[in-house]
């Protein structure tokens, strides 16, 4: 079952800011990932390795859904 990153973020407890801060990113990037936007592949790859770390189980960028990379 693929679950969305707020999903993703909200098992984990964690805000916004805070996926933001193990991802090494701004606050803006997870933010508009988060909402569906466009962002970098990058971008998607280090919400996907914050997201794997904190689990324990590889992530990839395919495994969120409505996740959107260029």
């Amino acid at each position: 079952m693929m679950l969305t990153l707020r999903q993703y973020r909200s098992n984990l407890g964690w805000s916004v800011e805070r996926l933001a801060q193990e991802a090494k990113l701004t606050y803006y990037a997870v933010s508009n990932a988060e909402k569906g936007r466009a962002v970098r592949a990058a971008t998607g790859k280090a919400i996907a390795d914050a997201l794997s770390r904190a689990l324990g189980r590889e992530i990839l960028v395919s495994d969120i859904e409505g996740l959107n990379t260029m």
